[in-house]
């Protein structure tokens, strides 16, 4: 029997920096909680950008924010796994050396470094972040759990050095076609699932989670029932065990609908 269904958010239930999702999903995490199923929503975005994707059951979702450095649910922060000061410090200044575009994440707060108007407007109007403009990240008073690079296109081929430089030291993912999210080692999608189905006695055989990007490969590897959408990539794809359809074809409320 299926206790836990996870699913990424961008590319898989909505378009990249959407946040608006079809309201008979809603419908169906009530009536699979009815029947004794958790749901998690897993995404590299901040919790607050989840809670508001899900806004009318927020209260009755787990929220794996941050590629897994958050864990919690509304109004609860269950577990945070901060990056080393010293190695922020380090890695912003290359990602500025790199020309990418900087944002780094506390437990509640987003913090934008000098962002044009378009991507400032994009992060809280799109993807609906508690953000704030700054002029130096570093001088920021706040512990991180993720530090972002960003690049309107190709930014897995525009951050090659700072994956070989950083591989080591931190879990690098790339995100889409725009994001690098880096987190501390050991922090994943994967690793936060685990955190989750260990505290609600949940194994992964009675696991379902959706996916699309690099991102979600380890927590696919958390559930048996492993499905990457149609849309998904190559490596993701090889990863899963099932495949549903496309994010803009409803694919994950199609395989949710038959466990109701």
């Amino acid at each position: 029997m299926i206790k836990l269904v996870v699913s990424d958010i961008d590319g898989t239930l909505l378009e990249d920096g959407g946040h608006e999702l079809n309201p008979e999903l809603f419908e169906v995490i009530l009536k699979l909680r009815e029947k004794g199923m958790q749901f998690a929503a897993a995404s590299g975005r901040q919790w607050a950008s989840i809670e508001q994707v899900f806004d009318p059951i927020k209260e009755k979702i787990f929220y794996l924010s941050d590629n897994g450095a958050y864990v919690g649910c509304h109004g609860r922060q269950l577990f945070v796994n901060p990056i080393d000061r010293s190695l922020v410090e380090e890695l912003v200044k290359d990602i500025r050396k790199a020309g990418l575009t900087v944002m780094v994440g506390g437990p509640d707060v987003a913090y934008m470094e000098n962002p044009d108007p378009e991507f400032e407007d994009w992060i809280l109007n799109g993807y609906k972040f508690q953000a704030k403009s700054v002029a130096d990240v570093l001088a920021v008073d706040d512990q991180f759990i993720k530090v972002s690079a960003y690049r309107k296109t190709d930014i897995e081929g525009h951050t090659k050095e700072l994956r070989e430089k950083y591989g080591d030291r931190l879990k690098m993912t790339i995100s889409g076609d725009m994001w690098l999210d880096c987190m501390a080692t050991g922090v994943n999608k994967g690793a936060a699932v685990k955190l989750l189905q260990e505290s609600l006695e949940i194994a992964p055989e009675e696991t379902i989670a959706f996916g699309d990007q690099l991102n979600d490969i380890e927590m696919l590897g958390q559930a048996y029932y492993s499905f990457a959408i149609g849309n998904a990539r190559p490596e993701v794809k090889a990863a899963a065990r099932f495949q549903a359809d496309t994010n803009v074809r409803d694919g994950v409320l199609k395989i949710l609908k038959l466990l109701v």
